[in-house]
């Protein structure tokens, strides 16, 4: 089978598509997908760079000649584990397969657990499939289990033209929250057909100057400090949430944002989910009823990897960028 591989951490234009053995052994409770596409993140070109990362995020170091990239999958299964009661041969799925972990998903066949994965809804496609895994389930974690909101409350999602960032508004209205969008105003008009109620151009304007009174500030602004946490702390009201995705806010930070503020600080973190498969079910119950949609901006091919990480890269890619194999 045809896989992009990564022989040695570093640039996009490390990645290559080779031929390697197609995974013949499955687990009892695995079954083997048929990729049809994948999902580029941008924790992808971050793993690609820097081995760390890679030993953080896999859990192990590099044994082999090579490491295959990617956790966000959709296709067809081809081959079921005896313990496997979910799937059978044929069924269209997809799923965040081994994350934390091994996803493998750069490849035209990928073993998964059945656990991780979801029936795919007729009415999308499985580009749109493979774009609401880890983005969607990052919303859903960061709004649902770390911010538990609820119908009223006013949220402010920062970065929401992203892949996050543009489910999260999706996600928030679902559950009838009033959402402020804060992104550029180029995409103004698409960020409020999502359902926003209110919108922010962070080009000219400054949010934190706008709204005093949020109850949870989603921010998924990519920093390298925690000078976009401060603005975002100006808009929160007293007992209220900020939602950090991008920065790991320092002990310091979040003690004095409680102390000084009474304002809540956490690191929204998908790998800390208490109910992985509870959030899988949720988040395709909203796509099968088009409660939330898929914005796929940028669709390659397997030979253009490099291309899409190197636009994942720019942090400035509206929606998600998917690889059809």
């Amino acid at each position: 089978m045809k896989a992009i591989i990564l022989k040695e951490f570093g640039s996009a234009d490390n990645l290559q598509v080779v031929e390697v053995p197609t995974p013949e052994e499955i687990a009892e409770n695995e079954v083997l997908i048929q990729v049809k596409a994948f999902s580029v993140n941008p924790l992808d070109a971050h793993v690609r760079e820097i081995p760390e990362w890679w030993k953080l995020v896999s859990g192990s170091d590099v044994t082999e000649p090579y490491v295959i990239l990617g956790w966000d999958v959709a296709g067809i299964v081809t081959k079921t584990g005896k313990n496997v009661t979910k799937f059978k041969e044929g069924d269209a799925v997809y799923g965040l397969i081994n994350f934390l972990g091994r996803g493998n998903a750069y490849a035209e066949y990928v073993a998964a657990p059945e656990s991780h994965l979801a029936l795919k809804p007729e009415n999308i496609s499985f580009e749109a499939a493979a774009s609401a895994t880890m983005a969607a389930q990052t919303a859903w974690v960061s709004l649902v289990h770390y911010g538990n909101i609820k119908k009223g409350d006013k949220v402010v999602i920062t970065g929401a033209s992203g892949g996050v960032g543009h489910y999260a508004v999706q996600i928030a209205k679902s559950f009838g929250a009033y959402v402020v969008a804060v992104s550029s105003g180029e995409n103004k008009d698409w960020v409020l057909s999502l359902g926003a109620d209110e919108y922010v151009d962070y080009k000219t304007q400054h949010f934190e100057e706008i709204v005093k009174d949020a109850d949870l500030v989603h921010d998924a602004v990519w920093r390298a400090d925690e000078s976009h946490l401060s603005r975002s702390l100006i808009a929160i009201k007293p007992g209220g949430t900020l939602l950090s995705l991008m920065v790991f806010p320092s002990p310091e930070f979040i003690t004095a944002a409680k102390e000084q503020q009474n304002i809540t600080v956490v690191r929204a973190n998908l790998s800390d989910t208490p109910d992985k498969q509870g959030d899988i079910e949720a988040i395709n119950a909203l796509l099968s009823s088009g409660k939330i949609k898929s914005h796929v901006s940028g669709v390659f091919s397997m030979d253009e990897i490099s291309k899409a990480h190197h636009q994942i890269e720019t942090h400035s890619t509206v929606g998600k960028i998917v690889v059809t194999v």
